[in-house]
């Protein structure tokens, strides 16, 4: 096994689970909100799957939009971010995210390819829904840029690492590509009728 792909399927996990300690509200708001940032996208499964599709999805995509996509899924949870940071209002977040989950696990299935501008915008929109429900999650008394430079650490990590992933399942036409999407889209749809 490829030493990268080692490296992802043992960290992964660690990480995740090392998470379920902080799941509770508030938690790292007495570090200035960093560990709240870092934590609360391999916590929340929706934004986890989410982040994870677009990676997978990313690399059966022209070159410009595998090179794009981690930095624009970070511009997007950015700007949602601070959407919800400003105190305006979006509407429809729950059911946007839930949406933004099943037709990204849709799209990694189909290995559907795009065009790259349409990619592009999509990835933007539905990250800003993720990244609205994290701005209006901040903890009390975090410092606000700490949270943003947390989550964005944690969203490059997570959409590099499906790429990579991604990358290795689709150079070896791996089904279980196939599979991962069939997954994630049915959490979506499974997050839209709860």
């Amino acid at each position: 096994m490829p030493r990268l792909m080692f490296r992802l399927l043992t960290v992964a996990p660690l990480a995740l689970g090392s998470g379920l300690a902080l799941a509770h509200p508030g938690h790292g708001a007495e570090q200035g909100g960093l560990v709240a940032g870092l934590t609360h996208p391999w916590l929340g499964l929706d934004h986890l799957l989410a982040m994870i599709a677009i990676g997978l999805w990313s690399m059966r995509q022209g070159a410009s939009v595998r090179t794009a996509v981690p930095w624009l899924a970070l511009g997007g949870m950015v700007a949602g971010a601070s959407i919800a940071a400003s105190g305006l209002s979006l509407p429809g977040v729950e059911g946007a995210i839930a949406l933004s989950v099943l037709l990204a696990g849709i799209m990694v299935a189909s290995l559907a390819r795009l065009p790259s501008a349409l990619g592009m915008v999509l990835v933007v929109a539905f990250m800003l829904f993720h990244g609205y429900a994290h701005g209006s999650e901040i903890p009390a008394g975090s410092s606000l840029l700490a949270f943003f430079v947390g989550f964005a650490i944690s969203t490059l990590l997570i959409t590099w690492g499906a790429r990579h992933l991604g990358g290795w399942l689709g150079s070896r036409e791996n089904p279980a590509l196939r599979v991962l999407g069939a997954g994630i889209a049915a959490c979506g749809a499974f997050f839209m009728m709860s």
